[in-house]
């Protein structure tokens, strides 16, 4: 019953459109309040030790340094530069995209820095280019 009662309560809340990590913090509310343990101190303990963890930590700032490389002109050189290497082949937005994660890569040492320097240039490009939105993006974030 158990099981019901969070499921239930975790697809309810999802179906008014609550976000996923907000409906699981409801539905096991809930299942606290079946199993009569609900305890504030419990949830908000869980709450910050949640929270509290260094490799979450690292991602917005690995995005951080994805956009400032990207206002300072880096992303738009590294692809200037791959362009003039493959940039003239048929299909050579796709490899420029491989190419010039691969260089990112090398300068920042995070798969989420290149897909947000790299996306927020080459995905308007190749849609410009006449490629499609959903592979252009999935060719990004392969090449992250």
């Amino acid at each position: 019953m158990a099981l019901v009662v969070f499921i239930g309560s975790l697809l309810g809340v999802m179906a008014l459109g609550m976000p996923i990590a907000f409906a699981l913090l409801v539905s096991g509310v809930a299942l606290m309040f079946y199993l009569n343990i609900f305890d504030t101190q419990i949830i908000a303990q869980n709450l910050i030790s949640g929270a509290d963890n260094f490799p979450l930590m690292a991602i917005p700032f690995f995005i951080l340094a994805g956009e400032l490389m990207n206002a300072g002109g880096i992303s738009k050189r590294i692809v200037r530069f791959a362009l003039a290497l493959v940039g003239h082949i048929r299909g050579g937005l796709g490899y420029v995209a491989i190419i010039a994660g691969v260089l990112f890569a090398g300068l920042s040492g995070s798969a989420v820095a290149d897909t947000a320097a790299l996306g927020a240039i080459l995905i308007p490009m190749m849609v410009k280019a006449g490629y499609n939105r959903n592979r252009s993006t999935g060719l990004i974030a392969a090449g992250g």
